[in-house]
This record gives structure tokens, sequence and C-alpha cells, in this order.
């Protein structure tokens, strides 16, 4: 629900987009950005340029720079794609309707398999980067908060006093990522997987 939600609308900016000389293929862009997303999971941020993204995919500089336009929408593109990934497994993980405690744990465990540590050290990177240039990642800004905000939301029931529900919110939110980056920084699996789960176990038998 929210993962294609969010997809459509990251997508939806690119519909009709043409460079000179012919359309865009679409699917075929689509399968470009995700080879660009593995490229830069691999490599970094900072890594990604025409010639090495261009030279590691087998295509030309000249194929990208037709899909994408600029480098700039480019790397725009990649962070909507790395937060579109993170919704699609974890709202499958949560299943159709999840109270706050089942949405909570399909994020953390997620957040913290070991085999997808690039992954969000990536996104804490390109989250730093969006922080220098909110101009230029407004829309990763604006969404990558708001997306997770609105499910947490929806998970604790329509019933819900909206500010308690939107204050729980922000701070299962706050602590999930703070316990990553923790994680991520100090390799400390067990300390850290200790404290998620005390705070996790908080969360269930809530009052709708």
């Amino acid at each position: 629900m929210l993962a294609q939600s969010c997809y459509k609308h990251n997508h939806g900016r690119n519909k009709g987009v043409t460079m000179v000389g012919r359309p865009i293929d679409h699917r075929r862009r689509a399968e470009l950005l995700d080879e660009v997303v593995e490229y830069t999971i691999e490599h970094g941020f900072s890594e990604v340029s025409w010639r090495p993204v261009a030279a590691a995919l087998g295509v030309s500089p000249t194929t990208l720079v037709h899909h994408f336009g600029t480098k700039e929408q480019m790397l725009v593109d990649i962070l909507g794609r790395l937060r579109e990934r993170v919704f699609e497994t974890t709202s499958a993980a949560a299943g159709e309707h999840p109270d706050l405690a089942t949405a909570a744990r399909a994020v953390w465990a997620r957040s913290a398999d070991p085999q997808l540590g690039a992954e969000f050290r990536l996104f804490f990177a390109v989250y730093g980067r969006a922080l220098q240039a909110p101009q230029q990642f407004g829309a990763f800004l604006d969404s990558v908060v708001a997306d997770w905000m609105k499910a947490l939301i929806d998970a604790q029931g329509p019933n819900s006093d909206l500010t308690t529900a939107t204050r729980t919110a922000t701070l299962v939110i706050a602590t999930i990522r703070g316990l990553l980056l923790d994680l991520l920084a100090t390799g400390n699996r067990d300390r850290v997987l200790d404290a998620a789960q005390s705070f996790l176990a908080t969360l269930e038998h809530r009052a709708p």
C-alpha cells in the first residue's frame, strides 16, 4: 500500500521526460536505476559519476545521460529508489494491517539485517548529503520521515488520538534510527539488539 504510493510518487515525476533525439524507455530506465543503486550501495554515494557507473553497468555514459538527464537527477532518483526498496520489503514483512508492535518489529528486523548493512550505511550517508543540500533533495527529506510517520500512525488504529499517535510514531522512528546508527557505527550487535528488544517490548499490548 504505502510502498506502492511511494513508488508512484517518485516515478510519476519522471513520466514523459525525453532527451533530445528519442523518447525515454521507462522500463529500461527502471532497470538501469536498480543497477545504479546496487553500484552505489557497493561503492558509496561519493563515487557516483557518469564514467565509472557506465563502465560498471556495461553501458556508455551517453546512455545514462539519455535516461537520467543530469547527474543531480540520477542522485535524486537513487535516493527515491532506495526509499522504495525499504518500503517494499518492510511492508511485505509487516502484512496488510499490522498493529504498532508488528510494524515496528518489521522495520527493525529489516534495518538490523546484517546482509543489508551496506544499504543502510548508504542511507545514512545520503541522509547527510540531503541535509547539506535541502533544495536539491527536498523531496527525499520531506518523505523520509513522513512516510514512516503515516504508516506508524495508521498502525495504532483509527480510534487513536492523533496527537498521541503522532508522538508515539515519532518516538518509534527516532529510536529505531538511533539504534541502527549505533549498530552500524559500533558493530556491537549484542548490546544494540538487547536494547532494541527491550524497546519493542514496550509497544506490545498498547491500548488501541
